[in-house]
């Protein structure tokens, strides 16, 4: 993963844990583990490969190399890597998808990033995809 120094990681849930309920924080978060519920901040979350995210998320900005089902509002953009899978909504002004990633579900996109229209996704079980 490629993050400029001052993106310093403050807190990690790493490989092999497993965390659920309401996560906020501010700087920079990293998971690597499995996560279901809300995530907020007004910061930057990534999402590491391997990680199984099942949660509403509303950040700044969100990285994905790992899977995510649920709905994603960050207004200052969305980047999804490869292997990342993206099942679910989301919302922002800048999003990149690179090639090899598998996103399913709705874009809104306007100034602010935030929803304007649509339904959100039902949060159930990760597809096994």
């Amino acid at each position: 993963m490629k993050m400029a120094a001052t993106n310093e990681i403050n807190a990690l849930l790493g490989r092999g844990s497993e965390f659920e309920g309401k996560l906020t924080f501010e700087g920079t978060v990293r998971i690597d583990g499995r996560f279901k519920g809300e995530i907020f901040s007004k910061d930057v979350l990534v999402i590491g490969e391997g990680a199984e995210v099942e949660a509403e998320i509303k950040v700044s900005r969100v990285i994905v190399y790992g899977n995510v089902k649920g709905n994603v509002y960050a207004p200052e953009g969305i980047s999804m890597h490869p292997p990342a899978r993206m099942f679910g909504s989301v919302a922002t002004r800048s999003l990149t998808i690179e090639e090899g990633v598998i996103f399913e579900g709705t874009c809104h996109m306007n100034k602010s990033g935030s929803a304007a229209q649509g339904d959100p996704v039902e949060i159930g079980e990760m597809d096994e995809r």
